[in-house]
C-alpha cells in the first residue's frame, strides 16, 4: 500500500512540474500572429530564432509571403549540384529547376522552425543589384500589394516582419519591403497589424546606420525607439551548452542549393526587430509584451510528447 501511495505521490509531483513548465511556457494572454515577408527563399533565416519560440513555446503561428521564385541563385549552386544531380550553376538549368528546389529547401527549414503556410508570388529572381528601381519596374506590384492586403486581412496578423530596406542591401530585399509597407498603409488604422524593419547584429543595443530609404517616406522608422531584441547567444540546457544560433544554422543548413548561405554559419548574434512610423503608437506596449515573452519563455521539455518513443 506504501508503494502504491508512493507511486501516487510521484507520478501526482511529476504531473504538476509539466503543468508548471507549460503555464510558464505561456506568457501571453493570446496566440500570436506573425506574417514574414521576404525576397528570396533563404531570406526566413534572418528571424529563425523568434520565429522558433513564437510557434513552439508561445502557440502562435507564424506565415510567409515570399517575392521571388529564387532562380537568381544559380551562380552559388555549384555544390548543389551533387546533392541535386544537376548542373544548377548553369544558367539555363538553374532558373528551370531552382524555383521548385528552392521552395522545397524553404520549407524544410520552415519545418525546424514551425512555419504554418506559405505565400508564393513567384516574381522573377532576375539579377542582384542594390538598386529597388529593377524590383520595382518588373515585378506586378499591384497585383503584389492586392494579394498582401487580402492575405493580412483573412488572417488578422498581430505583427509584420520585413527585411530592413536599408541602401546597402539587396534591391529585391528593399523592395519586399517596400510593398509590405505599402501594402499595410493602404489598409485601415484599425486592420493594420504592427510592422517591424528586422536585422542582425553583434551586440544586444547595437545602432544601424538606417532611418528612411530615400524616396520612401512609408519606411521610416519610428522617432525615438530602440529595436525590441532576442539574443541568439541566450545559453539553455544542460551545462548550459546550447543557444539559439543553433536553430538559425538548422535552417541555413537547409539551403544545400545555396553555397554562400552556409557560410553565414554561426554568424549574428541579435535579432533586432525595429518598428515603422506608420505604427500607431498605442499598439507599442503589445509589440513590447510579445517580445518580452519571447526573452522569457523557456525552452521545456513538452509535457504533451512522449520522448520514450
Amino acid at each position: 500500500m506504501r508503494r502504491i501511495k508512493g507511486i501516487l505521490i510521484v507520478v501526482s509531483i511529476l504531473f504538476l512540474f509539466g503543468c508548471t513548465e507549460q503555464a510558464q511556457a505561456q506568457q501571453l494572454d493570446y496566440e500570436p500572429k506573425v506574417l514574414l515577408v521576404t525576397a528570396h527563399p533563404d531570406d526566413d533565416a534572418l528571424f529563425a530564432a523568434t520565429v522558433f519560440k513564437t510557434t513552439h513555446l508561445l502557440d502562435g503561428v507564424v506565415d510567409l509571403a515570399i517575392m521571388t521564385n529564387g532562380e537568381g541563385g544559380y551562380k552559388y549552386s555549384t555544390l548543389g549540384n551533387y546533392i541535386y544531380n544537376r548542373e544548377l550553376d548553369r544558367e539555363e538549368v538553374g532558373r528551370e529547376y531552382l524555383p521548385g528546389i528552392r521552395k522545397r529547401e524553404l520549407m524544410a527549414g520552415g519545418k525546424i522552425v514551425g512555419m504554418r503556410n506559405y505565400f508564393f508570388f513567384d516574381q522573377v529572381d532576375d539579377e542582384y543589384s542594390k538598386d529597388i528601381s529593377p524590383a520595382m519596374q518588373k515585378w506586378d506590384t499591384d497585383w503584389i500589394k492586392q494579394r498582401l492586403q487580402k492575405v493580412l486581412k483573412e488572417e488578422q496578423y498581430d505583427f509584420v516582419f520585413t527585411m530592413t530596406p536599408s541602401k546597402t542591401t539587396h534591391g529585391h530585399h528593399k523592395a519586399s519591403a517596400i510593398l509590405a509597407l505599402q501594402a499595410i498603409q493602404e489598409l485601415p488604422k484599425d486592420e493594420r497589424p504592427f510592422v517591424f524593419a528586422t536585422t542582425i547584429t553583434d551586440s544586444l543595443g547595437d545602432q544601424i546606420a538606417y532611418s528612411q530609404l530615400e524616396g520612401y517616406p512609408v519606411s521610416k522608422l519610428m522617432k525615438g525607439q530602440q529595436p525590441m531584441e532576442f539574443d541568439r547567444t541566450k545559453k539553455f540546457g544542460f551545462d548550459n551548452r546550447l543557444d539559439y544560433k543553433i536553430i538559425a544554422n538548422w535552417v541555413i543548413a537547409e539551403h544545400k542549393s545555396q553555397g554562400t548561405m552556409q557560410l553565414l554559419m554561426g554568424r549574428g548574434n541579435v535579432e533586432q526587430y525595429w518598428p515603422y512610423a506608420i505604427n500607431d503608437k498605442e499598439d507599442l506596449i503589445k509589440a513590447k509584451e510579445f517580445f518580452e515573452a519571447v526573452n522569457k519563455v523557456p525552452i521545456y521539455r513538452n509535457p504533451n510528447v512522449d520522448f520514450r518513443k
